[in-house]
């Protein structure tokens, strides 16, 4: 047994809450492989361990972007991100100026900033609302550090970095920086505008001449180049019709949905906006990047719950990511990428110190997970979809996959799967909880490996289940038994093993001598999720969940408040996650436990109206709920993150309880349940083989009702009650 000291080491990769500082409200930008964090006067600030910067591949370009007028800090008006979530809007205005007279709240200053795959772009708009002309020079103070994102989280290096050369030629300003790895990284400014301006010593001097009731705009880019690929310039106005062109193209594969409450409507429309940011342009399609600031870069277990989360809406998503993970499979045993073959990527990075192998994560291997919900994803897109096409494409890397579990995956041949870390500094934790101190037992002792983890075992039985379809889809008959037989066989060992009648839960984990973890944990939850749960046991289970020692008001905590490392502050002991709640909502729902469903929506929809934007993060923070408070934030969450922003769409399908059957050309609504604040909802353009859908849903007092509005001719519509 691994004491907490000697796995200290082990987790270098935690993010350390100093990493950011959480007393500076920011504004966050996101397009595929380019973010931005901001202040919000739309500044960028160098100082301490802060984490703003733009960032494109994994490096931090610019660390210091900050805008003054007349070496002053403007006055701050206003700052928001458009519902759109692609420009941040910030209003200012120039302090008192007294060496021109001029008056505090003269001049208006209107900052647009947005970013598109490799670029940053910026219009200044000043306007002159005083009673007359006025010269101002307002500043562009900038600079590059190329820190990798690794290095900001903490990770110390032990390379001696090269120096970032800078060229200015009074017309055009470079900075570049070649790293350990020997890629050149360059940010190149493109200024273009009318009014007169000079380059100097990492600075831009803009001379504005500002008649009465006029306004003067400045306009300019920075392009990020990774290697020797050429950068195309686009100007402000282009750049900006293109990536609105390009989220409409995305966003009309979306079926929409609108509710009779407004508040509601908005988590939906901003969830969406922020999932179709965070869709990256891959060889294979897009694929959900996992989350910014610290995860936006692919994950195979955060790609595919996503992707689950909203498979009833948007199918494509689902497929892109099936696609690019099966690109990526692993297929030789590769120990120090914790890689074997057949097995689904944990993770993939591009920045310098992934190149280097200074951290191990350019193509990192390390989850126990990600491979039995490939399976499952694939079985579940083929009941959404039909597509034989595709699963017969897919099907070689299914099978892989499931050859991975029953060969690499169980370590010991007991029919469960365990996970060991090979590579040297690799993730101790395998699972979604993959921090150090993740598992324990009920002393508070952490798990020696090999360790199965109960959710887990749901994932392969449900994989198992899916693949035996899928193998009689395709006429391999024996295999799709011996699939079957194996799956129905882990059902019943795995209740015989992990159910604990005392804590009425499944424990937490069997650890490395098949002893059991004894602690309720939310890992239970997708047990119900994956329906591998007796039925018996499911109620009992669903209790537990909703017991005061694990639901907090504001959802279902990860450990139990009863357990000896339970801490609400911590980011898997007593925290809570939104796509974990979802996922036991769903789970919920499968066993029909609709009181329970519309408990957990409620608290994770009341917990989205104090978050600001309704953009629920990455986790907050486990503690009680108290009257007229919100939710406490959590100092280096993710936000926006794929799996969080995507849960708005699994719990409404589990109050809604819809069950897309392609195959069968069938919708069924079995019991859906509505809380009080929906008192309808209207789904419409919801795809269905070459046609669409739309319906009106209305809640009255405990029941509910569907009007029809149009379907394909060929397609039923069934309700249960």
């Amino acid at each position: 047994m691994q004491s907490d000291e000697s796995l200290l080491e082990e987790d270098k990769f935690h993010i350390s809450a100093d990493a950011v500082n959480a007393d500076d409200r920011i504004n966050i930008l996101n397009h595929s492989n380019t973010f931005a964090i901001f202040d919000r006067w739309g500044n960028i600030y160098p100082h301490g361990k802060m984490v703003q910067g733009i960032y494109h591949e994994g490096t931090r370009y610019i660390n210091k972007l900050i805008l003054t007028i007349n070496n002053k800090k403007p006055l701050l008006l206003s700052s928001t991100i458009k519902e759109d979530n692609d420009i941040l809007s910030v209003d200012l205005t120039n302090p008192a100026i007294t060496s021109l007279s001029l008056p505090d709240n003269t001049v208006h200053i209107s900052r647009k900033q947005f970013v598109r795959d490799g670029a940053f772009y910026e219009e200044i708009d000043c306007s002159n609302f005083g009673n007359k002309e006025c010269s101002l020079t307002m500043e562009l103070v900038f600079d590059g550090d190329f820190k990798d994102i690794f290095e900001i989280r903490g990770i110390e290096r032990y390379v001696v970095k090269n120096q970032v050369k800078y060229c200015d030629s009074g017309e055009q300003c470079m900075m570049e920086y070649t790293g350990s790895d020997g890629i050149k990284r360059t940010s190149i400014f493109h200024i273009t505008t009318d009014v007169e301006y000079l380059i100097k010593n990492n600075k831009i001097f803009f001379t504005l001449n500002l008649e009465l009731q006029k306004t003067s705009r400045i306009t300019y880019s920075l392009s990020f180049v990774t290697g020797d690929k050429l950068s195309e310039v686009i100007n402000y106005n282009d750049a900006k019709y293109l990536i609105e062109q390009e989220r409409n193209k995305t966003s009309i594969l979306f079926a929409n949905i609108t509710t009779s409450n407004e508040k509601f409507n908005h988590w939906i429309n901003r969830s969406k906006a922020d999932l179709l940011s965070l869709l990256a342009q891959t060889e294979t399609g897009k694929y959900p990047y996992a989350g910014v600031p610290w995860y936006n870069t692919p994950f195979g277990r955060d790609g595919i719950i996503t992707g689950i989360e909203t498979l009833w809406l948007i199918p494509e998503i689902s497929r892109d990511v099936l696609l690019f993970l099966a690109s990526k499979q692993a297929t030789q045993l590769i120990p120090e990428k914790d890689a074997e073959p057949g097995k689904i990527l944990h993770e993939a990075r591009t920045g310098e110190m992934a190149n280097t192998g200074e951290v191990p994560f350019k193509e990192y291997y390390g989850t126990i997970d990600a491979t039995p919900l490939f399976v499952m994803l694939a079985g579940m897109y083929y009941d959404r979809t039909a597509d034989l096409e595709f699963i017969k494409q897919l099907w070689p890397n299914i099978k892989a996959a499931i050859e991975w579990i029953n060969i690499y995956g169980d370590l010991d041949g007991d029919g469960f799967v365990e996970y060991e870390h090979k590579a040297k500094n690799g993730l101790t934790n395998q699972g979604w909880k993959d921090s150090y101190d993740s598992v324990m037992d009920e002393w508070g002792e952490l798990a020696s490996t090999p360790i199965a983890l109960c959710e887990v075992q749901g994932y392969v039985f449900a994989a198992k289940q899916q693949a035996s379809k899928l193998a009689l889809l395709l006429n391999e008959e024996e295999f799709a038994k011996r699939l079957s037989e194996e799956a129905k066989l882990l059902k019943q060992n795995f209740n015989e093993k992990f159910w604990d009648k005392n804590l009425n839960c499944y424990v937490l984990a069997l650890n490395g001598d098949k002893n059991p973890c004894r602690v309720v944990s939310s890992n239970a939850g997708h047990c119900l999720f994956t329906e591998i749960a007796d039925e018996e046991k499911a109620r009992k289970l669903a209790d537990t969940l909703l017991s005061s020692s694990m639901f907090s008001g504001w959802g279902i905590r990860t450990l139990s408040s009863t357990e000896k490392r339970y801490n609400p502050m911590s980011y898997h002991n007593g925290s809570i996650w939104p796509h974990d709640n979802a996922l036991i909502a769903y789970g919920f729902a499968q066993y029909g436990f609709r009181d329970h469903v519309i408990k957990l929506t409620e608290s994770i929809y009341q917990a989205s109206l104090y978050i600001d934007m309704q953009r629920l993060p990455e986790l907050y923070c486990g503690f009680e709920r108290r009257n007229s408070q919100g939710p406490t934030l959590y100092p280096v969450a993710c936000s926006p993150q794929a799996w969080s922003v995507a849960v708005v769409f699994m719990i409404l399908q589990a109050c809604l309880q819809i069950k897309i059957d392609a195959p069968s050309k069938s919708i069924s609504f079995n019991r859906t349940v509505l809380p009080e604040y929906l008192e309808q909802i209207s789904i419409s353009n919801l795809a269905l083989g070459t046609g669409a859908c739309s319906l009106l849903i209305n809640r009255f007092h405990n029941d509910v009702s569907f009007n029809l509005l149009k379907k394909p001719d060929d397609w039923d519509i069934l309700i249960k009650k």
